[in-house]
C-alpha cells in the first residue's frame, strides 16, 4: 500500500518530467496519469508512472515515467487466447534508461533491487538514449530501470493485455492500493 500523498507526489513529479521534455499535456492527461507499485509498497524503488494516450482493440500508446533509480519489475506479455501476446516498441524520450532482456550478461549501468536477485533474471543490458527504439516481441521477459535523472519513454504496442502480464517476483500484484 502507498499513501495518497505519495501517490500524488509521484504523479505530480511525472507530469513535471513529461512537460520538461516539451510534450504538451492537457488537463485531462494530467488527471489520467497513474502510478503502479505492483503491490510492493515501494513506489520510488519498484514502480512506474503511466499516461495512456490511447488504447484501442488493436493498438495502444503510453508515456511511461521512471523516477531516478526507479525500476519496473521483470515481466513478460504472454499469449492470451488466440493472441500471441503484446508486442511492444519502446522509444526513449529523455533521461537515463536501461532495459534488461534475454542475452549475454553484460550488466554495467544498472543494479538489482536489494534482496531481489531471483526476481531480476535478465542481465543483458541495453542502454536507451533519446530517440533509440527497442522492439520486444510477445513473450520477451524484460525489466527496465532509470538512472540518476529518471526517464521518460514511449510505449507503443499491440492491444494492451497488461492484466495478463506475468512477473518473476511472486509478490507482485497488478492493483496499486492507496491508503
Amino acid at each position: 500500500m502507498i499513501t495518497k500523498k505519495e501517490y500524488a507526489e509521484v504523479c505530480q513529479k511525472s507530469i513535471e518530467m513529461i512537460e520538461a521534455t516539451g510534450i504538451h499535456l492537457t488537463e485531462a492527461d494530467k488527471k489520467n496519469i497513474t502510478a503502479a507499485d505492483f503491490g510492493l509498497s515501494r513506489i520510488r524503488e519498484e514502480g512506474v508512472q503511466i499516461l495512456t494516450l490511447f488504447n484501442t482493440n488493436r493498438m495502444a500508446a503510453k508515456i511511461l515515467v521512471l523516477l531516478p533509480y526507479q525500476t519496473e519489475p521483470e515481466h513478460w506479455h504472454p499469449p492470451v487466447g488466440e493472441d500471441p501476446g503484446k508486442e511492444e516498441v519502446i522509444r526513449g524520450i529523455w533521461g537515463d534508461l536501461t532495459f534488461y532482456i534475454p542475452g549475454e550478461d553484460n550488466m554495467l549501468e544498472g543494479f538489482i533491487v536489494d534482496g531481489k536477485d531471483s526476481c531480476y533474471t535478465m542481465r543483458h543490458e541495453v542502454v536507451i538514449e533519446p530517440g533509440d527504439q527497442l522492439v520486444l516481441p510477445p513473450g520477451t521477459k524484460h525489466w527496465f530501470q532509470a538512472g540518476k535523472r529518471g526517464a521518460v519513454l514511449y510505449s507503443f504496442s499491440t492491444r494492451v493485455t497488461d492484466l495478463m502480464d506475468q512477473f518473476t517476483d511472486p509478490d507482485v500484484v497488478r492493483e496499486t492500493v492507496i491508503g
